[in-house]
């Protein structure tokens, strides 16, 4: 086929609304009621085999453990070479196959989404990660169908960008895939994560091995039904359900070893660098390291800020999803003449919040994902009480009877440094210091010098000096900054998103450098008529 191919203009998928009587709403109770109707077998996804070890792990909604949403088949590090082996069997096929028959794939993925799958999916997070409906029709609907959009959009727009050629000469740029395979390592936080993190690797060519988190399995399985009627070739992403060590030691090893595409913690992800370094002679070419890690993420309030938009920008930032987004607030600065109207309006704001079961439409807060975390969460609650310099001033109650639920608990502390504002504890617990509101220069030098991480942050105020102020001194302390926001929400296209320092590389999701990672560029340079003979003008005598 002969043309210059353009592909469909990105535009944001809208979000809807699920209010009472809307078709949407009616679509995805129905999908929440069939899906707790049954238990489902999950197997992994390995070249064209669904493969089932009889290992099997109980995947229950975090809101209520004991009840089964199926079984997931658990694998081991034979699993894994059998991906890398399935993927480098497809690799051949699918770099030599026409971008835009690649790009078609994904769009159809998106189209997929956007219509007949997109309540099965969002009833899949709701269940298995705990997100009420709007926070998973932001993330498992419109997000995702964002990611695949415009990574189509911005694919075509890197393949499209060529060098100039001089008289003579005809210069290209060759986008190639990656030489080997792309490991996608993905969180549970975000549906639209784990399917952006292999799928902008596979989308320019590269091949896959995926490893969501165990308590993303139950969407991921969604994502992968979707992906092969999109018309995904086998092969070209293996999805495999094993340890992180297990698998990290087949995967780091082995010579074919091109990439990483990772989300999670820090720890894990410097763990993982070291590895890799420790391995590099023995691959093939020096692996594209890509990672978004963790975030201690801050909103400083300003003497000239609004009470209603700073509560809600701190409440909203702080507690939905409760606080399981990379980009929550988790540690906010308060000027002291507005410290006591935001303290009895936050105080009065959460106390309205409703926690309970996803399934239940009014409920604002839901669980957090597991057993594990909960317990981590709580020790830092228990932890506030004993220090004599904090205080909880709402909240701090929690009960893993039924499911993991924590209540929104705000701390206020007289120690700036204190444990719970510098440490990440990804959960529904907001730490505040109150500072004075005459020393906001130095402030701004607190809050960046406090963290290890620089992943997102918020100015809230109506003075234009303090708001360029704080762009300036705050200027490496969020990979993603907000002005009159909160620091969560980045929409593909709109807001790249990505932090530096400890949370990560900062290649961001979302945009163009993204996709650049995952490929290697070949230069070619075609001489129409070449030269004859050697010599140069300069070597002829005077």
């Amino acid at each position: 086929m002969n043309g210059f191919f353009k592909v469909p203009v990105p535009v944001n998928e809208p979000v809807l609304n699920y209010a009472p009587g809307s078709n949407e709403r009616k679509e995805l109770k129905a999908a929440l009621a069939e899906a707790r109707s049954k238990e489902i077998d999950v197997p992994m996804f390995i070249g064209s085999e669904e493969v089932r070890t009889g290992v099997k792990v109980k995947m229950s909604p975090p809101h209520d453990h004991q009840h089964t949403l199926g079984y997931f088949h658990a694998g081991d590090a034979t699993h894994v070479k059998q991906a890398i082996d399935a993927a480098l069997a497809a690799k051949n096929n699918w770099e030599n196959l026409p971008w835009e028959q690649r790009a078609a794939i994904f769009l159809k993925a998106a189209d997929l989404i956007a219509g007949p799958y997109r309540a099965k999916l969002n009833a899949a997070t709701m269940l298995g990660q705990s997100k009420n409906a709007f926070q998973a029709e932001i993330d498992s609907a419109c997000e995702i169908i964002d990611f695949l959009r415009f990574n189509v959009a911005f694919m075509s727009q890197i393949y499209n960008d060529q060098p100039q050629s001089a008289k003579g000469i005809w210069n290209r740029i060759e986008y190639r895939p990656l030489e080997g395979f792309v490991f996608a390592l993905t969180p549970f936080n975000f549906t639209a994560i784990a399917g952006n993190l292999p799928t902008s690797a596979a989308m320019m060519g590269n091949v896959v091995v995926w490893k969501p988190a165990n308590t993303q399995v139950y969407s991921a399985n969604v994502l992968m039904e979707i992906f092969k009627e999109a018309g995904v070739p086998d092969g070209v992403i293996n999805l495999v359900y094993v340890d992180g060590p297990v698998a990290g030691d087949v995967i780091f090893n082995h010579p074919d070893f091109a990439g990483i595409h990772f989300t999670g913690s820090t720890g894990v992800f410097q763990n993982i660098w070291k590895t890799i370094g420790n391995n590099i002679h023995k691959y093939k070419s020096y692996p594209r390291i890509v990672g978004e890690t963790g975030g201690k993420d801050f909103i400083v309030v300003h003497k000239t800020a609004k009470i209603d938009e700073t509560v809600t920008a701190i409440v909203r930032g702080a507690f939905e999803f409760q606080g399981q987004k990379c980009s929550a607030a988790s540690r906010v600065y308060v000027p002291s003449n507005l410290w006591q109207a935001i303290k009895e309006k936050l105080i009065a704001t959460v106390k309205e919040f409703k926690m309970g079961p996803t399934e239940d439409f009014s409920n604002f807060i839901n669980a957090v994902i597991d057993e594990r975390s909960f317990d981590k969460i709580v020790n830092y609650i228990e932890g506030t009480k004993k220090d004599a310099q904090t205080e909880i001033i709402v909240g701090g109650g929690y009960d893993k009877s039924k499911g993991y639920f924590i209540e929104p608990t705000i701390v206020v502390t007289k120690n700036p440094k204190s444990t719970t504002m510098c440490e990440e504890i990804f959960g529904p617990v907001l730490t505040l210091y109150v500072y004075d509101e005459n020393q906001f220069e130095e402030t701004l030098h607190l809050v960046n010098s406090t963290s290890e991480y620089a992943l997102t942050g918020a100015i809230i105020a109506q003075d234009r000096y303090a708001i360029d102020l704080a762009t300036r001194i705050l200027r490496n302390a969020a990979g993603n900054f907000y002005i009159n926001d909160k620091p969560t929400g980045a929409v593909v296209g709109q807001q790249p998103f990505g932090g530096a320092r400890a949370s990560g590389t900062n290649d961001k999701a979302g945009a163009m450098v993204n996709l650049l990672r995952w490929v290697s560029m070949r230069t070619i340079k075609e001489t129409f008529v070449a030269p004859t003979n050697y010599p140069y003008p300069f070597l002829a005598n005077d």
